[in-house]
């Protein structure tokens, strides 16, 4: 026999209690890191959402870069793997104290489809989408589009969130973008987030756009394609890019 009997020792807690406790412990324990990620702060970085304009009226010609004239879609594919160039530069040259993320929109129906994810820079899905789209057609849904793209930004740890509209006509299908732009803002203050709106009026009077500029987003116009890749350039560089953007500040 064991001179020395092995000894147990109880919390002193009855079945009842023991599991009580157990499921309490559990229950903490699943929320607390959802609780960290409600409360994380924005990485430092940009977020750029562009809208790429798919409609049937992008097949109409208008002067290119040459001299000459050539339908819009295919000048607007060029602007894009431009974007994407100074996309990928500042990637590159940015010292590393900002992260980049992009995606690309583009109309479906009376929707918007999101033709590339945003998300890290891929400049080859960008750059795939420019050489092969070749077919414009259907409406131009930019409200609900703009709606669609806000929402994937919004998603985005970045700090800021920029949405670039390049579109040769006004809203034909859904609600108008200036209709949803208070809901976007309204959602992006709650959430103590930048977002930032810039429409390039290509082809079209860039007068059509006023709802959405008293509304505080960038507007431009571009009649050509020289004009087209100047005024791309100019937002990227002065208004989505800039090295001295602040972050939003806490309420």
């Amino acid at each position: 026999m064991n001179p020395f009997p092995k000894k147990t020792y109880s919390l002193g807690l009855n079945p009842l209690a023991s599991r009580l406790c157990a499921t309490t412990c559990l229950s903490l324990a699943l929320l607390v890191p959802a609780g960290r990620a409600r409360a994380a702060a924005p990485e430092e970085g940009v977020a750029v959402a562009i809208i790429y304009d798919t409609s049937g009226s992008m097949k109409e010609p208008v002067m290119d870069a040459f001299g000459g004239t050539a339908p819009k879609y295919q000048i607007a594919n060029r602007a894009l793997k431009s974007v994407v160039g100074q996309l990928e530069a500042f990637a590159t040259n940015n010292s590393g104290h900002k992260q980049l993320e992009a995606g690309l929109f583009v109309f479906q129906g009376e929707r918007g489809r999101e033709a590339v994810k945003l998300g890290p820079l891929d400049a080859e899905a960008l750059r795939q989408f420019a050489d092969s789209f070749s077919r414009p057609q259907g409406n131009t849904p930019l409200g609900n589009t703009v709606a669609a793209a806000a929402r994937a930004l919004l998603s985005s740890p970045l700090a800021h969130k920029h949405m670039l509209v390049i579109t040769d006509g006004l809203n034909t299908a859904g609600p108008a973008p200036d209709s949803v732009l208070p809901r976007l803002k309204a959602e992006a203050g709650r959430q103590n987030a930048s977002l930032n709106f810039h429409f390039v009026a290509f082809d079209v009077d860039a007068r059509q756009f006023a709802a959405v500029k008293r509304q505080g987003a960038t507007v431009v116009g571009a009649m050509d394609e020289k004009q087209l890749n100047l005024q791309l350039q100019f937002i990227l560089r002065q208004k989505i890019l800039l090295e001295d953007e602040e972050t939003p500040k806490k309420p």
